[in-house]
C-alpha cells in the first residue's frame, strides 16, 4: 500500500511538472523578445548533425578545395529524395574573429536570387494578376506611369513580361552593366549618387534597344530589375513583402532576405564577403568619394534587388527549390503547368524561366556570381539535389560556379550511404537559441 501511494505521488507530481512545462499560455511575459526565425530549419540544426564516417572524405574534399581557391567559407545543403540529408558549414563566416560557418549564416546568393523573382512572377500569373503576354511599358503596359513614360525605342513598349524572365527584352551589356554603373548611370540622368532601380530603368528607357523585344537572348540583371517593379505594381506592397508572404512563408522559409550593400548594415548571422588577393578598389556606388571593394559598398545591392540581393542559408534555398520542382515528395507553391512551363525553354531557344539551364532528363541549375561570392543550386533527376554557396569569389569569376559543379560531383560520389534523417523536421536542443521564452513556436515546420 505504501509503495502504491509513493508511485502515486510521483505520477502526480511528473504530471504537475509536465504541465508546467508544457502550458505555454502560463508562463511569465518573456524576458527576451519572441525569435520568428526559430521557424527557419537553418536556426534548428548545426554542424555536428551532419558529421559521420561516411562524410569524411567529402569533408576532406572540400576543406582542400575551399584552401587551394583561398576560399574563406562554403555552406553545403543536400537532399534526397526530398529529404535534408545534410546541411553544414565549411571554413569561416568572419575570417578576423576565426568565426566559423554554421547551417544558420546567410551568404548573398547573386543571381539564384532571378529564381525567386521569376517564381514570384508565375505566382501572380495564377493568382491571375498578369499574363506573361502582357506589355510591360507605354500606355497599355504594366508600368504606365508617368515616372516610365519618357521612351525613346518604340520598341520598348513592346516588350512583354515574358520577354523579360526569358533575357530576351532588348537588353544587352555591350557598354556595360547597367546595373553595375551606378556612378555613371547618375551623371548621365543628373541626379546625386546613390541612385536607385527606378532611375536605372529611367536610363534604360532613355536609350534604344540593343535588338527588338523577343528575336534573340541576352542575359539582363535590368530585366529582373524591371521585374521587380512589376511585381510590386500589380501585388500593391514592397516586392520583398509579396514574396515573403506569398512564395517564402508557404514555402516554410523565414529567414530569407534582400541583402545590403555595407558590412555594417548585413543580418547578425550574415558572413562577411571575401575577394581574390589581387581585387581592386572601386568607388564608392553612393557617391561618397571613398574606394572600397566591390563586396563592401562597390556594388549597390539595394537596386540590383530582385536580379542578385537575396541572401539565405544553403539549407533554406534548397527548400525553396523543393518547392518549385513538381515533385509530390515536397508541397510545391506553384501548379506542375507552370513549373513546366519555366523549366521549357521556348521556341526560340531562348532561356528557361528563372532557371539558369535545364535538361529534358530533370537536371536544373541556377548560378550566381558577385564580388564576395558564388552560389550554386543544382537539381538532379536522381532525387539527389544540392546548393553550394561561398562568401569568397575568385579570379575566375563567374565561371568559378563550374569549379563548384565539379567538386560537388566528387563531395557527392564520395559519400556511399546517406544518412536517413531529415533535417527539416529536427529539432535540435541547442542552448544559444533555444529558451523557455522561446518554444512557443510548432506551428509551422513545413
Amino acid at each position: 500500500m505504501i509503495i502504491r501511494r509513493f508511485v502515486s505521488v510521483i505520477i502526480i507530481i511528473a504530471l504537475v511538472v509536465l504541465d508546467q512545462t508544457f502550458s505555454f499560455s502560463k508562463l511569465e511575459t518573456p524576458s527576451v523578445p519572441f525569435d520568428n526565425s526559430i521557424k527557419a530549419v537553418s536556426h534548428r540544426i548545426s554542424n555536428k548533425l551532419s558529421e559521420s564516417e561516411q562524410t569524411q572524405k567529402a569533408d576532406y574534399i572540400l576543406n582542400r578545395f575551399l584552401k587551394k581557391w583561398e576560399v574563406a567559407g562554403a555552406t553545403v545543403a543536400i537532399v534526397k529524395d526530398g529529404k535534408l540529408v545534410y546541411a553544414k558549414g565549411y571554413g569561416y563566416a568572419n575570417v578576423e574573429d576565426e568565426k566559423g560557418v554554421e547551417p544558420s549564416n546567410l551568404f548573398r546568393i547573386a543571381s539564384v536570387s532571378k529564381l525567386i523573382t521569376a517564381t514570384a512572377i508565375m505566382k501572380l500569373q495564377e493568382e491571375g494578376k498578369l499574363h506573361l503576354d502582357d506589355f510591360v511599358f507605354g500606355e497599355h503596359g504594366i508600368l504606365n506611369d508617368t515616372i516610365y513614360s519618357h521612351i525613346k525605342d518604340s520598341r520598348s513598349k513592346r516588350i512583354k513580361v515574358e520577354h523579360l524572365l526569358r533575357h530576351s527584352a532588348g537588353y544587352t551589356s555591350k557598354y556595360g552593366d547597367p546595373m553595375f554603373v551606378p556612378l555613371a548611370i547618375a551623371k548621365k540622368m543628373n541626379v546625386e549618387a546613390p541612385i536607385d532601380a527606378q532611375t536605372s530603368i529611367q536610363f534604360a528607357l532613355s536609350r534604344r534597344l540593343n535588338f527588338t523585344p523577343g528575336t534573340r537572348g541576352s542575359y539582363s540583371n535590368l530585366g529582373y530589375v524591371i521585374l521587380e517593379k512589376v511585381i510590386e505594381k500589380l501585388a500593391e506592397e514592397p516586392y520583398e513583402d509579396y514574396v515573403q508572404s506569398h512564395v517564402l512563408h508557404p514555402s516554410g522559409i523565414f529567414d530569407m532576405h534582400l541583402g545590403r550593400s555595407l558590412q555594417k548594415d548585413h543580418f547578425t548571422n550574415e558572413v562577411n564577403y571575401y575577394e581574390q588577393s589581387n581585387a581592386v578598389k572601386i568607388s564608392a556606388f553612393d557617391g561618397s568619394g571613398k574606394t572600397v571593394f566591390k563586396s563592401n559598398g562597390g556594388n549597390n545591392l539595394e537596386a540590383l534587388g530582385g536580379a542578385g540581393a537575396w541572401v539565405a542559408s544553403a539549407a533554406e534555398l534548397i527548400k525553396f527549390m523543393l518547392s518549385i520542382d513538381g515533385d509530390d515528395t515536397h508541397p510545391d507553391i506553384l501548379s506542375r503547368k507552370s513549373i513546366k512551363y519555366m523549366t521549357t525553354p521556348n521556341k526560340l531557344g531562348r532561356s528557361p524561366i528563372g532557371w539558369m539551364g535545364t535538361r529534358a532528363n530533370g537536371t536544373w541549375w541556377r548560378t550566381g556570381s558577385l564580388a564576395g561570392t558564388s552560389a550554386l543550386l543544382k537539381h538532379q533527376a536522381n532525387g539527389l539535389s544540392y546548393v553550394i554557396i561561398t562568401n569568397s569569389s575568385t579570379w575566375r569569376g563567374s565561371d568559378f560556379t563550374k569549379d563548384l559543379s565539379l567538386v560537388m560531383s566528387r563531395f557527392i560520389r564520395s559519400v556511399k550511404q546517406w544518412p536517413d534523417h531529415d533535417l527539416f523536421y529536427h529539432f535540435e536542443a541547442r542552448p544559444e537559441i533555444i529558451a523557455l521564452d522561446k518554444l512557443p513556436i510548432y506551428e509551422d515546420w513545413s
